[in-house]
């Protein structure tokens, strides 16, 4: 039988016998391989697949086989990549590398520059671990041709990636997203792949640290974004702030803005705040688990702390709790409400100031909260929705700027991802930690929390909220599930869902829009993607998707309510039928 990537049930064993006796592979490599010997089902899911380099890039658990990360995906993925850049001609402009404190991120980083290196291609590697947002910013600062960040995101502890930039410093949109998986597909043996010496490589200019010089540019980047520095120094003194990197790359560079611009009540979680890709004290480094939350919010009571933070472990997502002062207690902020947050005190703010540019515009992902579009028609900006993943975001910002059409204002995303400014082009937890701080020092100086704040825009907007749900099948039968769950909501659209009448579906596959009381049929006016989204009555919608790292099928919910509890409840129906209809 063929499995997924081409590879037959006969030709894994065949697979994992090469890897197990080939001098190409190292020792440990071998030793690993041979603690398996005879689990059937564990060599065939090492050695089913490839590893998928997608359009962001790889993914995956670390370890050895040709469906895990390892030095040998690694340098695969990457010939790829240089072949595509040399056939470019992008060889002197080079590729900026960074990466995050996951096991084998530096290794990883170091085999994509040397494998680089030894097809010509100039790296600037980060001397230590950085965020992924400072990878996006050194790419259009060094006039790079591509970068690359080793990182799994927010993935469990077990997990590794690899995502790929190109030169206007998003991650990779057509057309060089598919002309790169093209030629990685092409690169179907290790003895096409090059490495050399990482001596040599130095000796002949190819392979460069970079570190310190990057930091300060980026840090003057971030503080330009702050609309007023004096409203800081006048609440630094008031303002509680706890904040937790979950052992991730956020700890420095948010520190050093948040000191720099002023804050002076910084606590950091000190159990998590050095980087370890072992993650000791959370099974799951994600600011979206409240679980993770446990150690900083207990911080949070001891210090009497007005916002908690965290970041995820390459610093592009931000989670955030702040006090209810009647209750006492903390509540939880998702991506959408401190996305709101900022964006409303940025449109406000610089509108007040006189500083917003002409045709400002606001840019979110389709499964963001549609609160976005009230607080851009009060403001007069213009609101553009893209696909899911902040790389459509960042591609927006270069369309902006070449056809001289909007100028980008703010960008997000419901998973915690935001940007403020166009220095870099994905989302950046660090600019969101000093605008989310400096939005609360506003917010101090009226005597209002976060929370005050967040129940003012409920009551001028309406009570927006959006929920997630997430279903995970793994393996070579999960990826067919889900690929037949799709294929049953294209061919069975439902009429009603949660008691919402359906009035039509996009299916971004098919690049339809389907008006389901007219019958009529138009397009969706965004690129290609296996994304089937619900316009429901009364301002609410669902939309479901594949993810495109984790094997997970999404479910995406949003209604707009009356109050806080009937929002809930309407919420809480729509994600029961949807998830049942699905």
């Amino acid at each position: 039988m063929a499995l997924e990537g081409g590879i037959t049930s006969m030709d894994y064993m065949q697979l994992y016998d090469q890897w197990c006796s080939d001098p190409y592979f190292d020792e440990g490599t071998k030793r690993e391989l041979e603690a398996i010997a005879g689990n059937e089902a564990e060599i065939e899911d090492r050695f089913y697949r490839r590893l998928e380099f997608g359009t962001g890039g790889l993914r995956g658990v670390i370890g050895a086989g040709t469906n895990r990360m390892n030095i040998y995906t690694v340098r695969q993925a990457t010939q790829g990549l240089a072949n595509y850049i040399v056939s470019q001609n992008g060889q002197q402009k080079g590729v900026a590398i960074a990466y995050d404190s996951r096991r084998m991120s530096p290794e990883f980083a170091d085999e994509a520059a040397l494998c680089l290196n030894a097809n010509g291609i100039k790296t600037y590697r980060f001397e230590s671990l950085r965020p992924t947002p400072e990878l996006s910013f050194a790419v259009r600062q060094l006039h790079c041709i591509a970068g690359i960040v080793v990182t799994a995101s927010h993935n469990p502890r077990e997990y590794n990636g690899y995502k790929v930039y190109w030169e206007d410093g998003a991650q990779i949109t057509p057309p060089h997203d598919k002309n790169i998986l093209a030629q990685v597909a092409q690169v179907t043996d290790f003895s096409q792949v090059k490495t050399m010496d990482k001596q040599t490589a130095m000796q002949q200019g190819l392979y460069q640290s970079i570190g310190s010089e990057i930091d300060r540019l980026y840090m003057e980047q971030l503080k330009q974004q702050s609309i007023h520095p004096e409203l800081i120094k006048q609440a630094a003194g008031d303002i509680k702030i706890v904040y937790t990197p979950l052992h991730g790359t956020g700890n420095l560079p948010v520190r050093r803005v948040l000191q720099e611009l002023g804050f002076t009540q910084v606590y950091v979680v000190k159990e998590q705040e050095l980087p370890d890709g072992s993650f000791p004290t959370v099974a799951y480094p994600n600011p979206e688990d409240e679980k993770a939350w446990e150690l900083a919010l207990k911080l949070a009571k001891e210090v009497d702390a007005d916002i908690v933070l965290a970041t995820d472990p390459d610093a592009d997502r931000l989670g955030v709790y702040a006090k209810d002062t009647k209750s006492g207690e903390y509540v939880s902020f998702t991506g959408n409400m401190s996305g709101m947050l900022i964006a409303e005190y940025i449109l406000r703010e610089r509108t007040a100031a006189g500083t917003m540019p002409k045709n400002p515009a606001l840019v979110e992902t389709i499964v963001t909260t549609d609160m976005a579009k009230a607080i851009a028609a009060d403001y007069h900006t213009a609101l553009i929705e893209v696909l899911t993943g902040f790389k459509y975001i960042g591609e927006q910002i270069k369309l902006f700027e070449q056809e001289h059409s909007y100028h980008y204002v703010f960008g997000l995303e419901e998973s915690y991802g935001c940007l403020a400014g166009t220095y870099a082009r994905d989302k950046d937890a660090c600019v969101a930690v000093m605008m989310l701080c400096e939005t609360a020092a506003y917010y101090k100086l009226q005597g209002k929390t976060l929370w005050d704040a967040m129940l003012s825009m409920y009551e001028k907007y309406g009570y927006y909220k959006e929920g997630l749900a997430t279903l995970t099948l793994k393996g070579i039968d999960g990826a067919k599930q889900i690929q037949d769950m799709m294929q049953d909501a294209r061919s069975n659209p439902p009429k009603t869902l949660g008691g919402f009448q359906v009035l039509a579906v996009r299916d971004y596959k098919a690049d339809t829009r389907t008006d389901l009381q007219t019958g009529q049929t138009e397009p969706t006016g965004l690129p290609s993607s296996n994304v089937l989204y619900y316009e429901l009555e009364q301002n609410a919608w669902c939309c479901i998707r594949p993810s495109g790292t984790e094997p997970k099928i999404k479910y995406y919910f949003g209604v707009k309510g009356d109050s806080l509890e009937d929002a809930q409840n309407k919420l809480a129906a729509l994600k029961n039928d949807m998830v049942k209809e699905a």
